[in-house]
């Protein structure tokens, strides 16, 4: 059934302006929330987790930080089927609603120090809440935009949805930057709440915005013509529409996710927890990524209505797995070039009888790794330092060698609390005396770091990004008809950013510290590179041209 009126118009009319405006603004405030918990995952981790060893600290305020992910799709079914029920509007109102209620909990509650153990279970719950909030927010925007869209625009105008990520984190940043300056020493203990209490500011404005716009005209007319689906999620999850589904999770979502985390998330962590780059810089260096971000997505978006989807989404893939490796690697060069020379010249070696030696992958950091060829791993992924293990005989201590230095392992199967911090603490500096020795600088030296060749590669990075992650949501509309729109696109994409994407921090570094090497984390989005690469090859048809207004 045509439900269209005039697809083929080609200028947007006032009305649609002031929607597609109200829908971008809305979106951003929930990215600003949702993002802004990774811009400060280390001072959460010193506030929430606290009493707990620093490195397992980082990776739980990361596993918090990702199950906003988790639970991204199950918002993504929930709203996706009101959304395809009850309205755009009505959905989309709901969950910019939950996102500021949400951050301002994060803002209000007191750290570990005063409540205990309250203060973690407080902010993971908060943190559901946005992610639940977040998965029903891209497919209502992202429909409602589309919807008011000429079909040569769609590119164009639902890149300024894929926009709002990078405008979100963009505003987190500012406004974190201001503050640490602001508030100087005092950042760490109260100054990092000010970003999540602007938050309260912003849902007001975005609840007024929201509350002047209309209903999508697709679903009105869809509505009139009484073709809405009354099961939309199981409607989506059968038949040709699964394969739909299948191919969209797989291939576009899956692809453009991981590219989108490595670009816009990872380098914040990398740079700061790697490469021990002063915060203030890395958020310098990646606000003004993202600030470049929001023409280039519009730009790739209006390639996209020129010259198809397909052809942009496959370059930006191929772009990606032919340029990760090189374009960290250099990053290292021109960030910490001390760091990268040390690890030449005098790479850590650890000695020590192999079968005794645990396979380090520690996502969730609950692993108690006790035996002294593990411990020394550990202690030296904490510090960010590559290192190769040499098996030794059978019944040989286990010694770390750092240039001229060998530091001797402990064994913890028989120490109690106590005598585990102490012989930690000891063996952590001895090892820290043997970097220093071996010329592993304790952070990026500021007259080594090449702030311009930095930037360079990062906003290649946001480049690249831009090409794979700019035609998603107008990929993600024509696929699907408008009746299942908002719940069949949802959910791959969800599916996609919150299990594939959302991971993608913990597991990175949890495979970084598993194979002793820095950049091995990255293995795992070249993974889904390449899948997403085949899949979109074969299996996904040019939809450039498809009137989305047709049931």
């Amino acid at each position: 059934m045509d439900l269209s009126l005039t697809e083929s118009r080609a200028r947007l009319s006032g009305k649609d302006k002031r929607a597609i405006a109200g829908a971008v603004a809305g979106t951003v405030f929930e990215w600003y929330d949702f993002v802004l918990y990774g811009s400060l995952a280390d001072v959460i981790a010193a506030n929430f987790f606290t009493g707990i060893e620093p490195g397992t600290a980082f990776i739980f305020a990361l596993m918090t930080f990702s199950v906003g992910f988790v639970v991204r799709p199950l918002g993504a079914v929930i709203f996706g089927r009101l959304g395809d029920m009850i309205g755009r509007k009505k959905t989309f109102m709901t969950t910019v609603m939950l996102m500021g209620l949400a951050t301002c909990a994060v803002a209000l509650t007191p750290g570990y120090a005063t409540i205990g153990v309250a203060a973690p279970i407080i902010l993971v719950l908060s943190r559901i809440l946005q992610g639940f909030a977040v998965g029903g927010e891209f497919g209502g925007a992202a429909t409602y935009v589309a919807e008011h869209s000429p079909q040569n625009r769609r590119g164009r105008n639902t890149s300024l949805i894929q926009a709002t990520a990078s405008t979100g984190l963009l505003g987190a940043l500012i406004i974190t930057i201001a503050t640490r300056i602001l508030t100087g020493p005092d950042f760490a203990v109260w100054g990092w709440r000010i970003p999540f209490s602007i938050s309260i500011i912003l849902l007001i404005v975005s609840l007024a915005l929201r509350r002047k716009m209309d209903e999508s005209p697709a679903f009105e007319r869809a509505r009139a013509a009484g073709v809405l689906s009354k099961s939309p999620v199981r409607d989506s999850l059968r038949g040709k529409n699964l394969a739909k589904v299948m191919v969209a999770l797989f291939g576009i979502c899956g692809g453009m996710t991981v590219v989108w985390y490595v670009v816009v998330i990872y380098p914040l962590f990398f740079l700061t927890r790697v490469l021990k780059v002063d915060a203030n810089v890395s958020n310098l260096l990646v606000a003004i990524a993202m600030l470049a971000a929001i023409p280039m997505l519009y730009g790739c978006g209006a390639l996209s209505d020129r010259f198809g989807r397909k052809p942009v989404l496959l370059i930006g893939y191929l772009l990606a797995a032919v340029t990760i490796f090189p374009a960290f690697r250099a990053i290292t060069h021109y960030a910490n070039p001390a760091l990268e020379q040390a690890q030449t010249k005098n790479p850590a070696v650890v000695h020590a009888d192999l079968r005794a030696c645990a396979f380090m992958f520690d996502p969730a950091g609950v692993r108690n790794f006790s035996n002294p060829c593990d411990i020394a791993k550990k202690t030296l992924s904490a510090a960010s330092v590559n290192y190769s293990v040499v098996g030794g005989g059978s019944g040989e201590p286990v010694t770390v060698t750092i240039g001229d230095d060998v530091i001797r392992g402990f064994d913890a199967t028989s120490l109690d609390a106590a005598g585990l911090k102490a012989k930690a603490g000891d063996f952590s500096q001895a090892l820290s005396a043997a970097l220093v020795k071996a010329g592993y600088p304790p952070k990026a030296a500021p007259d080594q770091f090449h702030f311009g060749a930095v930037l360079l590669l990062m906003l290649f990075l946001v480049f690249v990004m831009s090409l794979t992650y700019a035609p998603i949501a107008a990929i993600l509309v024509e696929m699907f008809p408008t009746e299942l729109r908002y719940t069949s696109m949802s959910i791959p994409f969800h599916v996609a950013s919150g299990w594939i994407g959302g991971l993608l921090p913990a597991l990175s570094f949890a495979i970084a510290a598993a194979q002793g090497n820095i950049y091995a984390g990255l293995w795992y989005p070249m993974f889904w590179v390449g899948l997403a690469l085949v899949v979109t090859a074969f299996a996904y048809r040019e939809s450039r041209a498809v009137n989305i207004f047709r049931s």
